[in-house]
C-alpha cells in the first residue's frame, strides 16, 4: 500500500468519492475525484458534457483525467467514475499504476443510495432500477477483472468503511 496509488472503482452510489476523501484524509494523501477533475478541466458539469458531447465525449475526458491523476506523486487516492472500466486503456492504466479496490454494494443498496440523485446523467430516466440493474450486470465483471481487492461498502458510515479498508490494505 505504501507509495502506490489506490484506485477506488465500482458502481454509482458505492461511495467511491466519500470513502476516498476519508482515506486520503486519514493517510494524509493527495485525493483525486475523476468526475470532479473532468468538471474542473472542462468548466462544465457532467450533464452538460453528456448533453453536448454524448457519453463518448465524457469517456474521453474521463480517460484524460485518469492519465493526469496517475502522473501525480505516488500514493494518491483516486476515486473513479462508475464507467471508467468500460475502456480497456483505463483498466490497464490503473492496474499498472497501483492497487485497484472494487467498492462493492448490492443492487438494492445502489438503488437506495441513488434514488434521489439529480446529477448523474445515466440515472435521469423513468426506471432507475432497470438502469442500475443493467449497468451493474455489464460492469461488475470488469470491476472484478481489474480489482486487486473487492471490498464491501455496505456499511452506512463512510468513515467506518474507510477505516476498515485502511486496516485491510495495511495488512496486505
Amino acid at each position: 500500500m505504501i507509495g502506490q496509488h489506490i484506485f477506488l472503482i465500482g458502481p454509482m452510489g458505492a461511495g467511491k468519492s466519500t470513502i476516498g476523501r476519508e482515506i486520503a484524509g486519514a493517510l494524509d494523501r493527495i485525493f483525486f475525484d475523476i468526475d470532479s477533475e473532468v468538471i474542473k478541466s472542462s468548466g462544465a458539469d457532467i450533464q452538460w458534457i453528456f448533453d453536448v458531447e454524448g457519453e463518448e465525449g465524457f469517456r474521453e475526458r474521463e480517460s484524460r483525467a485518469l492519465r493526469q491523476a496517475i502522473k501525480a506523486p505516488a500514493g494518491a487516492i483516486i476515486a473513479t467514475g462508475g464507467g471508467i472500466v468500460l475502456r480497456k486503456e483505463n483498466r490497464v492504466a490503473m492496474v499498472g499504476a497501483g492497487q485497484v479496490v472494487y467498492l462493492s454494494a448490492t443492487k438494492q443498496q445502489l438503488y437506495e443510495r441513488t434514488k434521489r440523485d439529480k446529477v448523474r446523467p445515466l440515472l435521469q430516466v423513468g426506471d432507475r432500477k432497470a438502469v442500475i440493474d443493467k449497468l451493474f450486470d455489464e460492469r461488475d465483471p470488469l470491476y472484478r477483472e481489474v480489482a486487486s481487492l473487492i471490498f464491501s461498502s455496505d456499511e452506512t458510515k463512510a468513515s467506518k468503511v474507510a477505516a476498515e479498508l485502511i486496516r485491510t490494505l495495511a495488512s496486505d
